[in-house]
């Protein structure tokens, strides 16, 4: 659903000849959304369980998809794929992920969140160059159409399989003791979000949680998920070989995000962060010349880039459910992601205002890439001790 308003990107420029920077606004709303939506979304999940919510958003979704076949002005675009589509799948968040972690499993967590995380990201990724052909050969209104009856067919398998907590079906969470329990009611899921929002606001290493994952955003939906097959596409790169490169991206972030999650239940989560935002700044630096380089270049960079991709996910979830305590992590985690989609959406806007300004992304590419270097030095001043001074259940909220 996400990957189909970078597809957009090109199609609506022919058609209607709207601009880069007010398409892109589209897309900045949606990955605003996606974001703010996160710790409200963790919120409803405690009070009205997991079935409810997501059911919700794949609706919003399906009903925005298929009722934008029919846009005609720049602001449907916004309202529809920016407003709705970027609400109901912020509740479908990598906080989602965390929740389902930290409910259903004591161990194996930093891998579990791996794997869905992956699944997120890889969703994004691997059906673009159906997307763009569709888009191409077909027509864009098509994508709506596509996408919007794949979120209603999915429906009947959240109701038939999911369950809201490992009591529902009788037993403990994975490699939980006997004696274990854990908090399964809420409160008003707006208190329950901002209650969060106090606790973690007073506590520094949260702003650098913050900060690392406002760059993760910066570097990867807001820069080359929304503008790479337009960068390819100065380079006289076809479309379709563009968006077969991102498929690769989703390819190898399975690979690279279930090693983080397997690593982060071993490993300082801090040193993994280190390493992910230090290389992706690198990478980053390097990518409009392995643009210019061809296709042995590029398939370096989505290799790495993939395996790269969502990695920083799992030491981040495992930082804030070291900090702030199991039963606060998924809404404190949800502020934390509001600050990567903050990231993302700006840059969004701002790469293609880059691109208008200068003719070219190199400066945005070169920008965000030091910016990750200078994050991967930061998050080593992240502390890991538990908040006992602040901490306090948020379900009482």
């Amino acid at each position: 659903m996400r990957a189909t308003t970078s597809v957009f990107l090109l199609p609506l420029q022919r058609q209607f000849g709207w601009s880069k920077p007010g398409i892109s606004v589209a897309t900045s709303i949606n990955i605003l959304l996606f974001g703010l939506m996160g710790p409200f979304a963790a919120a409803l999940m405690q009070r009205y369980g997991l079935r409810r919510v997501v059911v919700s958003a794949l609706v919003t979704m399906a009903t925005a998809a298929l009722v934008g076949t029919q846009i005609q002005q720049l602001w449907q675009l916004w309202l529809l794929w920016g407003v709705m589509v970027g609400l109901g799948s912020g509740c479908m968040a990598t906080v989602l992920a965390a929740t389902v972690a930290n409910r259903w499993f004591v161990e194996r967590r930093g891998l579990v969140t791996g794997v869905l995380s992956a699944a997120t990201a890889t969703g994004q990724l691997i059906f673009l160059p159906v997307l763009e052909y569709l888009a191409d050969h077909v027509g864009f209104r098509w994508l709506g159409v596509v996408v919007g009856i794949s979120a209603l067919a999915v429906i009947p398998i959240v109701l038939g399989f999911i369950r809201n907590w490992p009591g529902d079906i009788g037993i403990l969470p994975f490699g939980a003791p006997a004696d274990y329990s854990v908090s399964t009611t809420g409160g008003n899921p707006v208190k329950v979000a901002f209650a969060g929002l106090r606790m973690a606001s007073r506590v520094p290493s949260f702003w650098l949680l913050f900060g690392s994952f406002l760059v993760c955003g910066l570097s990867t939906n807001g820069l080359i998920q929304t503008h790479f097959i337009s960068a390819a596409h100065d380079h006289a790169i076809p479309s379709g070989t563009a968006a077969g490169y991102l498929a690769a991206i989703g390819v190898f972030d399975v690979i690279g995000t279930l090693g983080s999650g397997w690593l982060t239940d071993r490993v300082d989560p801090r040193k993994l962060l280190l390493a992910y935002y230090g290389l992706r700044g690198v990478s980053l630096i390097l990518l409009d010349q392995a643009l210019s380089s061809g296709r042995i270049g590029l398939l370096g960079f989505f290799v790495f880039y993939g395996l790269d991709w969502v990695a920083t996910v799992p030491p981040t979830v495992a930082l804030c459910r070291e900090m702030f305590g199991i039963e606060n992590a998924g809404v404190i985690y949800g502020w934390v992601y509001v600050g990567h989609q903050i990231g993302g959406a700006l840059m969004a806007w701002l790469a293609g205002a880059i691109h208008d300004w200068t003719g070219g992304y190199r400066l945005a590419f070169h920008i965000v890439g030091i910016v990750c270097v200078a994050t991967a030095i930061a998050v080593m001043s992240i502390k890991r001790d538990h908040v006992d001074t602040y901490q306090v259940s948020l379900a009482s909220a």
